[in-house]
């Protein structure tokens, strides 16, 4: 079996509300959309993170891609293993829309999920978490703000079932606090957790993880900028410190692990180049005691599949993930369906969802109208 054609779409897919985090605000997203097409008639669909520099990246690598196998995945990762030195996460998220679709195409010419291939289920269903941002609490005086969240926070847990809330936080560390303090006592049971994206200092960090101690949260995702400054924090705050942006690559986690920089690290197929990639950070959880999660990026169904497909093969992964696939208006597959805070991981072939080939062209075509989305 050889891939024959790779075709790649851009599109732009509306939020339910605004989302906001740290550093910008957005109303929808933008996803590169790629799918492969073999001479056994085999498709293979991926999907990944950004728009117009990722589906540029990707097509430069189709020529390289023609005439290959789906299951020639290492030959395709050794081929393509500088893409991320000049391109960064641009070069990841490329290198992954591709591996995704191999992997689903892999799963359909033999039959089986990406899930048995990746080792078989140790779940069915996916916990995911409850996405809060000051968004949520328009009009809300600073005074009057934690109030609002916490009672938006109890809404949406109640509607949706949750177990787990996470806070996006903001440059504003004493408005975090307190909007936390006003969550945990509305939520007394909740896992929660806060992820200001790096905005704060690092004594503001140590003063606002002192703060913040006593309200048992989960953990304390990327209070403050690089390596160096959450070993600061670590060693001063007895929360368990997480990170999404200091240990983003395989050559980041012998430094973390030398200065005790971290706690937990969230992955993302997207984000580290791929299905196995992101495996193999996980057996590196594992063999240095460390916990880990997934990170979101804005995932639609295909995306978010390829993640579900991740954790439920991998036993390390058993916190409720990061999704933002419940805040999404439409999808481009038949919706994934969220019951009490859960997504049930599919089991068809590859990654078990099927296209809507018309609304792929739809929100390509709002793409083509308004470009990019950048918040």
């Amino acid at each position: 079996m050889k891939i024959t054609d790779v075709d790649v779409w851009v599109v732009n897919l509306p939020l339910v509300n605004p989302f906001t985090s740290s550093f910008e605000t957005k109303t929808g997203e933008t996803r590169t959309v790629v799918r492969v097409r073999t001479d056994a008639g085999v498709e293979g669909w991926g999907e990944t993170m950004w728009g117009a520099p990722v589906a540029a990246i990707v097509r430069r690598m189709v020529p390289d891609l023609i005439g290959t196998s789906p299951f020639a995945l290492e030959g395709f990762h050794r081929k393509q293993h500088m893409v991320p030195f000049f391109y960064g996460y641009l070069g990841y998220a490329a290198i992954a829309a591709v591996d995704v679709a191999c992997w689903d195409a892999m799963g359909k010419a033999t039959g089986q999920s990406v899930t048995d291939l990746l080792g078989g289920a140790v779940r069915d269903e996916v916990p995911i978490t409850a996405l809060i941002t000051r968004a949520d609490a328009p009009g809300a005086t600073p005074a009057d703000l934690p109030k609002a969240m916490a009672e938006h926070a109890v809404r949406v847990v109640e509607e949706g079932g949750f177990d787990a809330v996470k806070l996006k936080g903001t440059k504003d560390c004493a408005g975090d606090v307190a909007i936390l303090r006003a969550v945990r006592e509305a939520l007394p049971g909740v896992d929660l957790r806060v992820d200001p994206n790096a905005a704060w200092s690092v004594p503001d960090s140590v003063r606002a993880g002192i703060a913040l101690e006593e309200l048992d949260l989960e953990y304390l995702e990327d209070p403050c900028v690089g390596i160096e400054g959450m070993a600061q924090v670590k060693a001063k705050v007895r929360i368990p410190l997480c990170t999404n942006m200091c240990v983003v690559r395989f050559e980041d986690f012998a430094p973390a692990m030398r200065l005790n920089a971290v706690d937990v690290i969230h992955g993302d197929v997207y984000k580290w180049g791929g299905i196995a990639a992101t495996k193999a950070l996980a057996a590196h959880c594992e063999t240095f005691g460390l916990g880990m999660n997934l990170h979101s990026g804005g995932e639609l169904g295909i995306a978010t599949a390829a993640h579900l497909a991740v954790v439920s093969s991998t036993p390390v992964l058993s916190r409720a993930i990061d999704s933002m696939y419940y805040l999404h208006a439409d999808d481009i597959i038949e919706p994934l369906h969220l019951e009490q805070g859960r997504l049930r991981v599919p089991s068809g072939p590859g990654l078990g969802v099927s296209v809507d080939e018309d609304k792929l062209r739809h929100y390509a075509g709002v793409n083509e109208r308004d470009g990019d989305l950048t918040g």
